[in-house]
C-alpha cells in the first residue's frame, strides 16, 4: 500500500512539471525580445556606479537600443531594454535615462520607471519596459533572458 501511494505521488508530481515557458512569452507587438547575455565586472571603473544603490549604467551595444542596469540595494539589480515598448523601434524610440526615469525621445513623451519598468504615471494601456534578468554573483552582475 505504501509503495502504491509513493508511486502515485511521484507520478502526479511528474505530470505537473513542465518545461514549457508559454506563460513567459513576450506579448508586446512592438518589441521582439532579443537574445541578451552579458556580464559586468564591478572591478572595472566604467561599472563603478553599480556598486552604490540608486545608480545605473547604460550598456549601448546590447538589446535593441541598449540596456539600462540599475542598482536597487546591492542585492537587487534591474535591467531593462531602452527601446520604448510602445513604439516600433525607430530613430526616436531610444530612451534616455534621467535619475530613475527613462524618457522616450518621440513626441509622446513616454516615461518609465527603471526600478519597476512601469509606465509613469501608471497607465494600464501602455506596455511596460522589456525586462531582462540581472543577478549579482560576487563582483559580477550577469544580465540575460
Amino acid at each position: 500500500m505504501k509503495n502504491i501511494l509513493l508511486v502515485s505521488i511521484l507520478f502526479i508530481t511528474l505530470l505537473s512539471c513542465s518545461n514549457n515557458d508559454d506563460n513567459n512569452t513576450n506579448v508586446n507587438p512592438f518589441l521582439a525580445a532579443p537574445s541578451v547575455n552579458f556580464s559586468l565586472s564591478l572591478n572595472l571603473p566604467e561599472y563603478d556606479p553599480l556598486k552604490f544603490p540608486g545608480n545605473s549604467v547604460i550598456i549601448s551595444n546590447q538589446g535593441i537600443k541598449g540596456v539600462v542596469v540599475y542598482n536597487v540595494n546591492n542585492d537587487l539589480y534591474t535591467a531593462f531594454e531602452l527601446s520604448d515598448p510602445n513604439h516600433i523601434p525607430n530613430s526616436c524610440s531610444k530612451m534616455e535615462v534621467e535619475g530613475i526615469l527613462a524618457n522616450c525621445q518621440c513626441n509622446d513623451n513616454n516615461k518609465y520607471d527603471i526600478v519597476t519598468g512601469k509606465f509613469t504615471p501608471t497607465n494600464n494601456t501602455k506596455y511596460p519596459m522589456l525586462q531582462y534578468r540581472a543577478i549579482r554573483e560576487g563582483d559580477v552582475i550577469n544580465v540575460f533572458n
